[in-house]
C-alpha cells in the first residue's frame, strides 16, 4: 500500500515541482551492458541499514517496488548503508538508486557473499540525485549501497534500490518439498535444495498481507503458519510467494486445544464430520497443491491434548487413538492428491506422539507447540524412541500456563528482556537439535494491542518489541545498524494488593533508549482478569518525573495488568506489565454493619458460586456475596442492634448492580423514611454520604442494570 508522501519535522518541504523533477531526472553513470537473461533480483527481499530516520522509513520501504510512495531514510550523519540480501549469489549487471531530494553525493556500491566482507565493484563521486543507473560486475549474494557524503544536511532517503542481474544457477526455494535423509540425519529439502524453515505464525488479516509481508522477509523469515485453509488463502499465498516466503498451509480439526476450538467430536462414531472435513481438505489441497509458496500441509492443532476437555479415562483414550487414524487417513488422502508436499500435524504434547506413532504412520514429519520448554521436546523425542523429525509450530517465550502466579494470584508475565530471551532459547533449542528438528514457525506475528497480543505479538499496533529483533537477529544472523526499542526494567506498582478504586496508585520503571532516541509514554489498563475484557484502555494517568507515573485506578475491582508503554518515534516500543489490585476505597470510621442480622426478600440457594446469603453482604469480605431473585423490586436490611448515628454506605456491586434504588431507615424496622435516591447507579462502588440515626438500614431496589438480580459483596454502614 503507497504511503502518502510525509515530510520530517524540522525538513524544509521540497516544492512539488521541483520533487517531481528530483524523481524523474536521471543520471546515467555507465551505459549498461545487455543482459539477456537480466532480472530484478532485490524486489521484495531482507533489506537493512546503518539506521532509519523514524517510523515509516524502514529499509523495506526501498525495496517494495513503490517507487514514489515509500522510501527509506537514514540518520543525519555519515557514513550510512543500506543493504539487501538477495537469498543467494548472483551473477550482477546494475543497481538502480531512485533517491528522494536527500541523496547520496558520494557513495559506494558493494557485493558480499556473507553480509560481512566486503568488495566494491564502483565508487560514485559527485551524484546531483534523481535516479541513479549504476553498471556493476561481479556477484555476491548481500548488495549494499555505503555512503560516504550526503548532498546535505539530512541523511540519505531512498524511494526505491533496485538490483539486477542473473542467479550462479542455484534456482530459488521452489518444486517438490521432500522430507529427505534417515534416522536421526533428516533435512527438509525444497525443489532438492535444503531448506531449514525460519517461520513465524501469521496474524494479520489476509487483505494486508501486502503491507506486512516486505517487513516479514526483511527479518530473514522464509515461511508462515495458518491454522486454516479455504477460499481466502489464494491472496495470502499470492503475497508470500511474490516475496519468497513458503506457507505451512493449516487445517483446522475440532476440539482443538486453545480458545474458540469448538465443540467436541466423537472420532469413534462421526463419521460424518471425518467425510464432511476429508472432502473440505481435499478440495483445497487440490486447489493449492501447485502454488509456489505451499510448503506443507498441516493437519489439526492440539486436538490430542484438547480431547481431554471432551472425553475421560476410557473413552478418552478410545477417541484420541481414533482422532490420531482419522490424522492418517487425511494424510493418505493428501498424498493421493499431492505427493509433491509433506502432511504434519500438529500437538501441544510430546505424549500425543506415541498416539501418532501407532496410528498415523502416513505422517512424513511430527510437528509440536512448545513455549517454556520447548528444550524439553528434544529429550521427549530422544527418550520415546520416535522415526520421525518434527517442526516446532509454535514457540516463543513462557505462557500464561507455565509462569508461576505474582502476589496477587495472577500469572507472572515475562519482562519485555525475558520473552526477547525466549525467542533466542526457542531458536537455539531448534537448531540445537541437529538432523530431527528441521525449523520453527515461531509465535506470533500479531499486531493485536490487547492483553494476549501484548504478551506474544512481535508487533502489536505496528510497534516491534525486542522480541521482533530476537527473531531478526535468530533468522537473519544480525540486527546491526537497527533502531532498537527503549529498554523497561524494574517496573513497580505500589499499592500493588490495595490501589483504592477510583484513586491514584504509583508505577514506577527505569526506561533507557538504546540510540538515545525520545520516550514517549502510554499507560494502559486491562481487566482481563477483573472482568474478561481483554482490551487495553488508556488510563487516565499523570507523569510525576523521573519514570514515575500517578494512574486513576478503574472503579471495578479485582486484579488489573497495568501497562507501561515506551515509544521512540522509529516504529518500537517497549511495552511492560504488572498487575495491581483493585479494593473498595477506605472509609473512616467504624463499619457498624459488619456481622449484623442481614435479611432480604430474596436470595439465591444455589447458582455458580451461591448458596448468597444476605448475611454474606454484611461479612466484610469481598469475595462473597448476596444475590437476589431475578425480578423487581427487591431488598436488603440490616438490624444495627440499637439507634445509631449514621453518616457515610459504601456498597460494593457485583457485576449484577442496582440502577435505580432507595435508601430508607427506620427506628422500628416497620416506618421508614428515605434519606438518598438514585436512578443513575452504575455499579462497581457506590460511596454515599448520609446524615441519619438509625437503628435499621435498608436498600429499597426498584431497576435493575443488568438481566440478572442484584447482587452485593458489601453493604457498609459507617457511623
Amino acid at each position: 500500500m503507497a504511503l502518502s508522501y510525509r515530510i520530517p519535522a524540522g525538513r524544509r518541504a521540497v516544492p512539488l515541482l521541483a520533487l517531481g523533477a528530483l524523481v524523474a531526472s536521471t543520471l546515467v553513470l555507465t551505459a549498461p551492458p545487455a543482459q539477456a537473461a537480466e532480472t530484478l533480483l532485490s524486489q521484495g527481499k531482507p533489506a537493512t541499514a546503518s539506521s532509519q530516520e523514524g517510523d515509516g522509513y524502514a529499509p523495506s520501504a526501498a525495496v517494495d517496488g513503490n517507487l514514489t510512495g515509500t522510501r527509506w531514510a537514514s540518520q543525519w550523519s555519515d557514513p550510512q548503508w543500506f543493504q539487501v540480501d538477495l537469498g543467494q549469489r548472483s551473477d550482477l549487471s546494475r543497481t538502480v538508486l531512485t533517491w528522494e531530494g536527500a541523496y547520496g553525493k558520494n557513495y559506494q556500491i558493494q557485493a558480499s557473499d556473507n553480509g560481512t566482507d566486503w568488495r566494491t565493484l564502483k565508487t560514485v563521486t559527485g551524484g546531483d540525485g534523481g535516479t541513479d543507473e549504476v553498471a556493476v560486475s561481479g556477484s555476491g549474494r548481500y548488495v549494499r549501497m555505503l555512503g560516504t557524503e550526503r548532498s546535505g544536511g539530512y541523511g540519505y532517503s531512498l524511494w526505491e534500490f533496485q538490483v539486477y542481474g542473473t542467479t550462479d544457477g542455484t534456482p530459488p526455494a521452489q518444486g517438490e518439498v521432500k522430507v529427505t535423509g534417515s534416522q536421526g540425519n533428516w533435512q527438509l529439502t525444497v525443489g532438492g535444495k535444503p531448506y531449514t524453515v525460519k517461520g513465524l505464525t501469521w496474524g494479520p488479516a489476509i487483505a494486508d498481507a501486502p503491507k506486512h509481508m516486505p517487513d516479514v522477509r526483511s527479518m530473514g523469515v522464509n515461511t508462515i503458519r495458518t491454522w486454516g485453509t479455504d477460499a481466502s488463502t489464494g491472496p495470502l499465498l499470492d503475497s508470500a510467494a511474490a516475496h519468497g516466503i513458503k506457507v505451512v498451509n493449516g487445517f483446522w480439526l475440532q476440539p482443538g486445544g486453545g480458545p474458540g476450538s469448538g465443540g467436541c467430536v466423537d472420532y469413534v462414531t462421526d463419521t460424518a464430520y471425518k467425510n464432511n472435513m476429508l472432502t473440505e481438505f481435499a478440495r483445497w489441497v487440490e486447489a493449492y497443491k501447485s502454488h509456489p509458496a505451499t510448503l506443507m500441509w498441516n493437519v489439526g492443532n492440539e486436538s490430542v491434548l484438547g480431547l481431554q476437555n471432551c472425553y475421560s479415562e476410557a473413552e478418552l483414550e478410545a477417541q484420541r487413538n481414533a482422532y490420531t487414524g482419522f490424522v492418517n487417513d487425511v494424510a493418505k488422502k493428501i498424498h493421493g492428491i499431492d505427493p509433491d508436499h509433506p502432511v504434519t500435524s500438529t500437538d501441544a504434547w510430546t505424549g500425543a506422539w506415541p498416539y501418532y506413532k501407532r496410528n498415523a504412520p502416513d505422517l512424513d514429519l511430527y510437528s509440536m507447540n512448545s513455549y517454556g520448554d520447548v528444550c524439553g521436546v528434544q529429550e521427549d523425542w530422544e527418550e520415546g524412541g520416535y522415526t520421525k523429525p518434527y517442526l516446532i509450530t509454535e514457540g516463543g517465550p513462557a505462557g500464561e500456563w507455565e509462569v508461576p502466579d505474582d502476589a496477587n494470584g495472577v500469572p507472572d508475565e515475562p519482562t519485555d528482556v525475558q520473552k526477547a530471551e525466549g525467542y533466542t532459547k526457542a531458536w537455539d533449542c531448534v537448531t540445537g537439535h541437529r538432523g530431527v528438528a528441521l525449523g520453527a514457525t515461531l509465535f506470533h506475528y500479531g499486531i493485536e494491542h490487547d492483553f494476549g497480543g501484548i504478551w506474544f505479538n512481535l508487533v502489536p499496533d505496528g510497534l516491534k518489541r525486542l522480541s521482533y529483533y530476537a527473531v531478526k537477529k535468530a533468522y537473519s544472523g544480525s540486527i546491526a545498524g537497527d533502531n532498537t526499542p527503549p529498554v523497561i526494567t524494574n517496573m513497580a506498582v505500589s499499592p500493588a494488593s490495595s490501589a483504592p478504586a477510583g484513586g491514584e496508585f504509583t508505577v514506577r520503571a527505569d526506561v533507557r533508549d538504546p540510540d538515545g532516541d525520545a520516550i514517549t509514554y502510554k499507560i494502559f489498563l486491562s481487566g482481563n482478569h477483573a472482568n474478561g475484557d481483554k482490551r487495553l484502555v488508556e488510563a487516565k494517568w499523570r507523569s510525576t518525573g523521573n519514570g514515575t507515573f500517578a494512574v486513576t485506578a478503574p472503579e471495578k475491582l479485582g486484579v488489573w495488568k497495568v501497562y507501561v508503554q515506551a515509544e521512540d518515534g522509529r516504529g518500537n516500543a517497549g511495552i511492560e506489565t504488572k498487575s495491581v489490585k483493585v479494593v473498595a476505597p477506605p472509609v473512616t470510621g467504624t463499619n457498624v454493619a459488619l456481622n449484623k442480622p442481614t435479611t432480604a426478600s430474596s436470595f439465591q440457594p444455589s447458582y455458580g458460586d451461591c448458596p448468597c446469603e444476605p448475611a454474606k453482604a454484611t461479612d466484610g469480605r469481598s469475595d462473597t456475596r448476596w444475590a437476589s431473585d431475578w425480578s423487581d423490586p427487591q431488598w436488603i436490611r440490616v438490624d444495627l442492634g440499637a439507634a445509631t448515628a449514621i453518616r457515610k454506605l459504601q456498597l460494593v456491586w457485583d457485576p449484577a448492580y442496582a440502577k435505580s434504588y432507595e435508601v430508607q431507615v427506620s427506628d422500628d424496622g416497620t416506618g421508614w423514611r428515605t434519606v438518598h435516591t438514585t436512578a443513575a447507579g452504575n455499579g462497581d462502588i457506590d460511596t454515599i454520604d448520609v446524615a441519619a440515626t438509625a437503628r435499621h438500614v435498608r436498600l429499597h431496589l426498584t431497576a435493575r442494570g443488568t438481566g440478572w438480580g442484584y447482587s452485593l459483596h458489601e453493604f457498609g454502614i459507617y457511623g
